[in-house]
């Protein structure tokens, strides 16, 4: 046996999800259904993979939960905060993402998850206009609501420890201001300043949860813990936090695929990624002002795995492009396709296509539920600050830019990096190399 020294998971786990549309409905039916033996959590890792621990005749295979003590899907309790007051069995079957035959069986457990009040403002998401907000004087009394709404929920629902997920939608973008930004002093004496400029809602989510001893999970592109205030924060309150933007459809296959181009030597001149989807996240992105926090989020993947000061012959000259396009046909189905221009033996050009005709949600949930029990085990191995070892989930890893850090975006790389950190956790020594 190993020697763990991560804290068991005794009791209750919360998981209060901001956002209460089609992602975390999917997430929260499919746990459900799943404690029910009525369905299976396909794309969980936590769930499902096995890694090695040990060398030689030393050497096993086990499932996470052989290693470290992981919470248990039966000690999962859901709730929410969300703009539009219908509760989680309104909004499953609303969305459309699930059948009904798949919704029903749990019913009972969906209609008792009611959001409560969210802290919001419709200058972060001017397409949204749901009326079960919270009427706060300044950005700090929004802290200070959603501070008594995790303790209110895990006094009600008696839960020992809970985990935040942000799984509404893309704000607008927030340029890192380093005046703001810079320092948790100045963060707070902005929220208490009531600057709505600097400060977005979800960052009062993500220090109201940190502050409550609750690891924090950014599921959008938003500008909410990837800054040195929020990073000392997390110190503060020997907190986890993670990157942010779910990675799920286009991003995941960008950082599965580029590193067959860079692995073979074969050169890129130019990569267009569009996608169309419909859900309500499309609805959002079609505002210029929260498309661009996308953006920035969908273009930093290809820059760190191709690298052009490593390989200026093959990549120092590439054009990388993203569209998202709203179309509300598709609902939660999404598309994504990639039109890669490459370049082989004496610069002949080749083309390669690809399209992946996703559904969002369904890709997205299992993320949830590995990040929220991953989290919750950091936070109980006394692991705090950033967590690079869930970059594997999500489209922009966290990195200390203001050091010079260059994110890791491989996704091999990635999941060498969350091999490892289970290994140490469970007492073993982290033995895989991340070339």
């Amino acid at each position: 046996m190993s020697k763990s020294t991560v804290k068991p998971a005794e009791g209750k786990l919360g998981v209060l999800v901001v956002g209460l549309g089609a992602v975390s409905t999917t997430f929260m039916t499919g746990v459900l259904m799943t404690r029910k033996g009525l369905t299976k959590p396909v794309g969980s890792l936590t769930q499902y993979d096995r890694i090695r621990v040990g060398k030689g005749a030393d050497k096993k295979y086990l499932r996470f939960d052989e290693i470290v003590p992981m919470a248990k899907l039966d000690d999962i309790v859901f709730g929410s905060w969300d703009v539009y007051p219908e509760n989680a069995y309104e909004s499953a079957i609303n969305c459309e993402v699930l059948k009904e035959k798949d919704i029903n069986p749990v019913k009972d457990e969906l209609l008792a998850i009611k959001p409560m009040k969210a802290a919001f403002d419709k200058n972060y998401a001017k397409r949204l206009d749901g009326n079960n907000v919270k009427d706060a004087k300044n950005r700090w009394d929004m802290v200070e609501q959603l501070r008594e709404d995790i303790r209110n929920f895990k006094k009600e629902n008696g839960v020992d420890r809970a985990v935040v997920l942000w799984a509404a939608s893309t704000e607008v973008y927030v340029p890192v201001n380093e005046a703001v930004h810079g320092s948790l002093e100045a963060l707070e004496a902005a929220m208490k300043a009531d600057d709505k400029e600097n400060i977005a809602p979800s960052m009062c989510y993500a220090y109201a949860a940190l502050v409550e001893g609750c690891p924090f999970i950014m599921g959008a592109p938003n500008t909410t813990v990837d800054f040195p205030a929020m990073w000392e924060l997390s110190e503060k309150t020997k907190m986890p936090i993670a990157g942010k933007d779910f990675k799920t459809g286009q991003t995941l296959v960008k950082s599965g695929f580029a590193p067959i181009i860079g692995t073979r030597m074969l050169g890129l001149s130019g990569w267009f990624s569009t996608n169309i989807l419909g859900n309500r996240d499309g609805l959002v992105l079609d505002e210029p002002a929260n498309f661009r926090t996308k953006e920035v989020s969908k273009l930093s993947t290809l820059e760190s795995i191709l690298v052009p000061e490593a390989q200026p012959d093959l990549y120092s000259n590439y054009y990388h492009k993203v569209r998202i396009n709203y179309y509300p046909p598709r609902n939660d189905d999404k598309e994504g396709w990639d039109n890669i221009d490459i370049f082989g033996w004496m610069g002949y050009p080749m083309q390669i296509k690809i399209n992946f005709l996703c559904r969002d949600s369904i890709l997205a949930a299992p993320l949830c539920l590995d990040l929220v029990l991953l989290s919750d085990l950091a936070a109980r191995a006394g692991r705090y600050g950033t967590q690079r070892f869930l970059s594997f989930y999500l489209k922009s890893p966290m990195h200390d830019y203001t050091q010079g850090e260059v994110p890791v975006n491989h996704l091999y790389q990635q999941y060498t990096m969350l091999k490892n950190a289970i290994r140490e956790m469970g007492g073993y020594e982290a033995d895989e190399e991340i070339d």
